[in-house]
């Protein structure tokens, strides 16, 4: 199956379906959970990492905060024998990965990923049948069976430098995001043969969300996620002012700028820990509905919860975790 052959999915086809995003909370009780939570942390010798587009209240918790692969690689370094992930499967998987001999605990089971869910692994080895002698490159989000059929793992962060490592006598196949990979080919002068895929909240970020903020708030920097869609226009529109940057680039770039307002295109989560690290700056969100209801999933209490009753134990079958783990290797060696 090539891009071209595949079905138009409608957005919803992507998007959290019947996930019942838990309430806020009251603010008061945060305290005393977070204490409750850091002694069971120290009780069962267990690290917290939190994604940065979690709730507020989750990464403040949290020992460590970042994106996804950071964290997996703090997993594998950290001295504790209990990683507590907060954020989505495909990541707590690849803590796993990372990290075989340690217990990996995600406090929701249904902390999916529209886009880890947009290829199944049987649809990536018939896309490979069609394309033999193909290098396979997968963004990390992605599931680990899914990884173990790949030849390389990447990152927003560090995606041009493996598409730039792989010989250009060979074709690639890059998934599953559709948008992440235009903007790589853009950049590297590649021609790669790209997935559909898609994740839910970052193709909902228009070239419109950006215009009108652009105008609002003139001299503003724009900060944008290349999983968001029609990356192009969105980069003609705010001109110079546009830096193309994972999520862990954008928090870099906002304490390094001399600039004082940004604008942010990607999951507002984020912007708890701009406002943190950036103190003084001012960030606004394109769009304030790019919302991961699978992020939001986690709450304190299921925090607890999971240290506690030591729910819900991640594992990755040997065989595919080897594998899976060797793909990761090539990126990190790379990076």
């Amino acid at each position: 199956m090539t891009a071209a052959d595949q079905p138009a999915r409608p957005l919803d086809a992507f998007g959290p379906g019947s996930v019942v995003v838990p309430p806020p909370g009251d603010p008061a009780t945060f305290p005393a959970l977070q204490a409750e939570i850091r002694e069971l942390a120290r009780e069962h010798d267990a690290v917290i990492l939190a994604h940065s587009y979690e709730r507020p209240e989750i990464q403040d918790v949290a020992d460590h905060v970042g994106d996804s692969l950071n964290l997996s690689r703090v997993a594998a370094s950290a001295p504790q024998s209990t990683i507590v992930f907060c954020g989505v499967s495909f990541m707590a998987e690849t803590a796993k990965i990372l990290s075989r001999s340690k217990r990996v605990l995600l406090p929701d089971i249904k902390a999916g990923c529209s886009l880890a869910d947009s290829i199944t692994v049987e649809q990536l080895r018939g896309w490979k049948a069609e394309h033999r002698g193909a290098v396979v490159v997968s963004y990390v989000n992605t599931t680990a069976a899914v990884k173990a059929e790949s030849d390389y793992c990447c990152t927003s962060g560090n995606a041009r430098a493996v598409i730039n490592a792989v010989p250009v006598d060979k074709q690639i196949l890059f998934l599953p995001d559709m948008f992440l990979g235009l903007w790589l080919q853009r950049v590297t002068g590649r021609k790669l043969h790209i997935w559909l895929g898609e994740c839910h909240v970052h193709a909902g970020i228009r070239p419109s969300d950006v215009e009108q903020w652009h105008r609002d708030l003139p001299g503003a920097e724009l900060l944008i996620h290349p999983e968001c869609g029609c990356t192009s226009q969105i980069i003609e529109i705010a001109g110079d002012d546009a830096h193309i940057l994972s999520t862990e680039g954008m928090v870099t770039y906002a304490q390094q700028s001399t600039a004082e307002a940004f604008l942010i295109a990607t999951e507002t989560g984020i912007l708890h820990r701009l406002n943190l690290k950036a103190p003084g700056k001012r960030f606004v969100p394109v769009n304030r509905e790019a919302v991961c209801q699978y992020m939001k999933l986690t709450t304190l209490e299921k925090v607890r919860d999971s240290l506690r009753l030591g729910i819900h134990e991640i594992d990755v079958p040997a065989e595919i975790a080897a594998r899976a783990r060797l793909a990761l290797e090539r990126m990190i060696a790379i990076s």
